[in-house]
């Protein structure tokens, strides 16, 4: 019985990997060919931060394709388990299916231990340390920030035409000041300018030589003037701690921001007639998203356990050795799964409908019918 535990453990864990690498490589090609290599091409990061944002990215595709690898790899090695006559002949020496799945089973359960510290905790703080690179490489990369031959409005109140960018040096410059009715109010001209990111300030500091200035009054009249040099600062906003998204949250900062919500819903004024529906309600509709959120980062720990369940039995079913076929009813049964937690997220705003709820059934509908199906199996039916 041991040499039978050991042999499938070692299958399933081979397939295991494997599939996971593959899931892992394919979730990761869309963020780093959308990001990263844009960075690399563009010269405005270098090869270990690349090296960094793909380490960074990894746990975060975790949270999908361990799953994905589990349920895969279950197929794959029942299905040829039970193609090469080998549970047969298990069975024919008086070993039940159940009694064969049992490591399975205590490794799905380890595996959904790792999945629920990827999910909770560490897939979270990586992406947020994925975009703090992101961050730190559109700053150090300030220059790239102001593209020659286009304008530039990315910057507040402000319009930016610059003929020649030469690693910061620029040529030619014109700079549009704008009010908030996005009327122009005074124009800058210089022939030379020095672009310099400012890691401190978190900022690009613009220095403009022998700048002219043409200023528009109320009447519509323009004055000139020489300004000499023109010196300026522009910020690039940094995310603050609190203006982290929820989805980017760890299931400790989601319960925390929960608690501040609730805390400040009991300090918000309510006439006597209105206090305890009307607070009950706006309670329910502000704090909806992060209870669904923090409902999904659990409920996805317990996906391994359902995929191993179902997947163990269908392996048996389908009864094939090719690999396509293992891989397509693995997707057809991750499809099934994910749209319960997109129709869950779908109804945020409406939280009469118990979206958070939603978000359980999947696992309650594949630990079920993969509970049963395996009873099935295990009798031979």
């Amino acid at each position: 019985m041991k040499t039978l535990h050991f042999y499938l453990l070692r299958q399933v864990i081979a397939s295991l990997v494997l599939t996971v690498a593959v899931f892992t490589f394919v979730l990761l090609l869309g963020n780093v060919l959308k990001e990263v290599l844009v960075l690399l091409v563009s010269g405005r990061a270098s090869f270990w931060m690349v090296a960094q944002s793909i380490g960074l990215l990894i746990p975060f595709v975790w949270v999908f394709a361990l799953p994905m690898g589990m349920l895969t790899a279950t197929l794959l090695t029942f299905g040829r388990f039970s193609a090469d006559q080998e549970l047969t002949a298990a069975r024919a020496s008086g070993i039940s299916l159940v009694s064969l799945v049992v490591p399975i089973l205590l490794l799905s359960v380890l595996l959904s231990g790792l999945s629920a510290w990827v999910t909770m905790d560490l897939g979270p703080r990586s992406r947020v340390a994925y975009k703090e690179i992101l961050f730190e490489a559109a700053l150090r990369a300030g220059t790239e920030q102001m593209p020659a031959g286009r304008f530039i409005k990315d910057f507040k109140n402000h319009i930016f035409y610059i003929k020649e960018n030469k690693e910061g040096q620029l040529r030619d410059v014109m700079m549009f000041v704008m009010d908030d009715g996005n009327e122009r109010t005074v124009t800058v001209l210089a022939p030379r300018g020095v672009l310099t990111p400012d890691l401190a300030n978190q900022s690009i500091r613009l220095e403009l030589s022998d700048a002219q200035i043409v200023s528009i009054g109320a009447d519509g009249e323009g004055n000139t003037g020489a300004m000499g040099t023109w010196i300026m600062s522009l910020p690039i906003r940094r995310p603050q701690r609190d203006e982290i998204n929820i989805s980017d949250m760890t299931f400790r900062q989601l319960r925390q921001e929960l608690a501040d919500v609730r805390t400040r819903m009991r300090e918000t004024p309510f006439t006597e007639g209105e206090a305890g529906s009307a607070r009950s309600r706006m309670e329910s509709e502000v704090t909806a998203p992060l209870r669904i959120q923090m409902h999904r980062q659990v409920s996805f720990s317990f996906a391994c356990i359902g995929f191993t369940l179902i997947g163990i039995p269908l392996g048996i079913r389908v009864h094939r050795r090719e690999t396509n076929v293992g891989v397509a009813v693995g997707l057809v049964l991750v499809l099934v799964y994910y749209s319960f937690i997109i129709l869950g997220q779908s109804f945020e705003t409406r939280p009469q409908y118990f979206p958070h709820l939603i978000l359980w059934l999947p696992n309650f509908l594949f630990q079920l019918v993969g509970g049963v199906l395996l009873w099935r199996a295990n009798r031979g039916v």
